[in-house]
């Protein structure tokens, strides 16, 4: 399993609680955009609508941009694949208060590429402060017993 694009500030800005598997709908020229790396998933969010989950936000840049057809838009909204019960549960989940979904990494999984996407809550500002003071912290301890 290769992780091709992960999205960093979704563990300092959001607390996870479940992870889901989704698959991506793409178009070829995409696909091998993102294997590539010139996709990014920072600052984009879930969306349901109807439903069908969508990927809103993403930036999946043109992997030859001569070759990419005139109207391709590289931010376009892209469907997410996920079982009936899986969106059923999103729904649920989602409209308790302060739920939101976030996407976390985009992977390869059996030569088809995957979007993993997380129930997060959003982190307070002391919880964040937090969080830097205890990873500096680590990074001192580390340091220490490096030496």
């Amino acid at each position: 399993m290769k992780t091709y694009i992960t999205n960093k500030n979704a563990s300092f800005n959001y607390t996870i609680s479940e992870k889901y598997e989704a698959g991506i709908v793409l178009r070829g020229f995409e696909v091998k955009a993102v294997k590539t790396g010139r996709a990014t998933i920072q600052g984009s969010h879930i969306t349901v609508e109807h439903n069908e989950v969508f990927l809103v936000g993403a930036t999946i840049a043109p992997y030859q941009p001569a070759n990419t057809p005139s109207d391709y838009d590289p931010q376009r909204k892209r469907k997410l694949l996920l079982t009936k019960q899986e969106i059923q549960t999103l729904l649920g989940k989602k409209t308790q208060a302060g739920l939101t979904i976030v996407p976390l990494k985009i992977y390869n999984k059996n030569n088809t590429i995957k979007l993993e996407i997380a129930l997060a809550r959003g982190k307070k500002k002391h919880d964040k402060r937090e969080h830097i003071k205890k990873r500096d912290t680590d990074r001192e301890l580390r340091r220490v017993h490096a030496q």
